[in-house]
């Protein structure tokens, strides 16, 4: 007689592996793409950056006043009481004042414009009493208040970005101060993305009997609209072993990576599962993780092969917290954007046991003191894909962690940082 299969809700489960086990293996399976392209500084927002960044010159180019007001001497400034200076002239952004300016003497001038060597104190205009062609001023003021420096914020020669930084708009608005119009960024990762499962239909069509229409390719595709990643949408493979696996191989011919969702767990029908063991570029894991414990992960070819479960939370689940990773890892990116983890205060009992790492859909938010709280979003069934839409945050119940209690504080991640 055939001893049964292990069951997916069986935490006691023979060779399963923990998420950060799993996670640590993805990680140190891929590696960063080849090959770059050149783009407009206005189309590199989210890119990789391929080369480093150096100034050509100084940013700001020419020392210049930080407010409206009147560019002197420290010389001239009061030790004590008021003194008057007179104004000899303006200066404007883009229209510097090219006249001698003697002891006792002031420059009007406005916020950019450059000040005049030998100048080294700016007094706003609001702490100064103008009388005609003259100004008075107290003993308040220090030598370099309201100036700006030459250089003070880029020096020439200097690298301001480093190959691997996610561009983000501070970063082109950087580089556009710079007078940078193009750079190279890595080329965009391509990732293949596929359902199987004879009960699923695409839109437009009408699912057969006991049918469903399939939402985890589109989920996919909405994940993975992002500037970095090319999609190839494989659509719904024929679910027969030799298929699958066809279809996997062409896809490694021309992708850097290939997502299926579906046919990965222990039934009989799980025909992804069989597909990939005998190609033998797969070591099939079972992660101690609830949604999504079966998961697939190794490589055809040259791709990068992600195996996801087919319930549509778990598919959610397994994306964003193995995927998106290594989907990072891969694009080149070495400052990893941050999606915080931090605690929450629980408003109410979350079940759990030791030897898994559950993940609920929550909803956080901040009560009347200011203090995170969490509760979870009703039912948080792996097919439940409401409960991903009313979330905003994913509860994060660690492997060795028991039941929660309401009131004690509990791990999120909001949905903010990932999405």
């Amino acid at each position: 007689m055939n001893n049964p299969e292990p069951s997916c809700t069986d935490i006691y489960e023979p060779g399963l592996i923990s998420v950060k086990d799993a996670l640590s293996q993805i990680l140190s399976d891929v590696s960063a793409i080849c090959g770059y392209e050149r783009l407009n500084i206005e189309t590199a927002n989210g890119r990789t950056l391929y080369e480093p960044v150096i100034a050509a010159f100084n940013v700001p180019p020419h020392t210049n006043s930080a407010v409206d007001g009147y560019a002197m001497r420290s010389s001239d400034l009061p030790v004590q009481g008021e003194c008057r200076l007179e104004i000899i002239g303006h200066a404007f952004a883009g229209m510097p004042y090219s006249g001698e300016i003697k002891p006792g003497q002031c420059l009007r001038i406005m916020t950019g414009a450059s000040v005049p060597e030998g100048l080294d104190v700016v007094i706003m205009q609001e702490h100064a009493v103008l009388y005609d062609n003259v100004i008075e001023i107290d003993a308040r003021h220090i030598t370099g208040q309201n100036i700006r420096k030459a250089g003070e914020d880029i020096q020439q020669g200097h690298t301001i970005l480093h190959p691997g930084k996610c561009l983000t708009p501070p970063d082109i608005g950087l580089m556009a101060s710079l007078g940078i119009a193009e750079i190279s960024v890595s080329r965009k990762l391509k990732v293949a993305i596929a359902s199987t499962g004879n009960e699923v239909s695409g839109l437009g069509t009408t699912p057969c009997a006991g049918g469903i229409y399939d939402s985890n390719r589109y989920s996919l595709l909405a994940a993975l609209d992002l500037p970095g990643i090319d999609v190839i949408n494989l659509g719904i493979l024929e679910d027969d072993p030799a298929s699958l696996l066809k279809s996997f191989h062409e896809a490694s011919g021309y992708a850097d990576v290939i997502i299926s969702t579906g046919g990965v767990s222990v039934g009989e029908a799980d025909y992804t599962k069989t597909a990939l063991q005998a190609s033998g570029q797969i070591e099939f894991w079972k992660v101690a993780i609830k949604p999504g414990r079966p998961l697939a992960f190794g490589n055809i070819n040259n791709a990068a092969f992600f195996g996801l479960p087919g319930n549509p939370v778990a598919v959610m689940v397994t994306f964003y917290q193995f995927v998106i990773p290594a989907l990072e890892k891969m694009s080149g990116i070495t400052n990893k954007p941050i999606a915080p983890v931090f605690l929450a205060r629980a408003t109410q009992n979350l079940r759990k046991k030791p030897g898994r790492t559950e993940i609920l859909r929550g909803i956080i938010e901040q009560d009347n003191s200011g203090e995170w709280t969490v509760k979870t979003t009703g039912q948080q069934g792996s097919g439940i894909l409401s409960s991903m839409s009313l979330a905003n945050a994913f509860i994060i119940l660690d492997h060795v962690s028991s039941s929660i209690k309401a009131g004690e504080w509990v791990k999120v991640q909001p949905f903010a940082g990932l999405f």
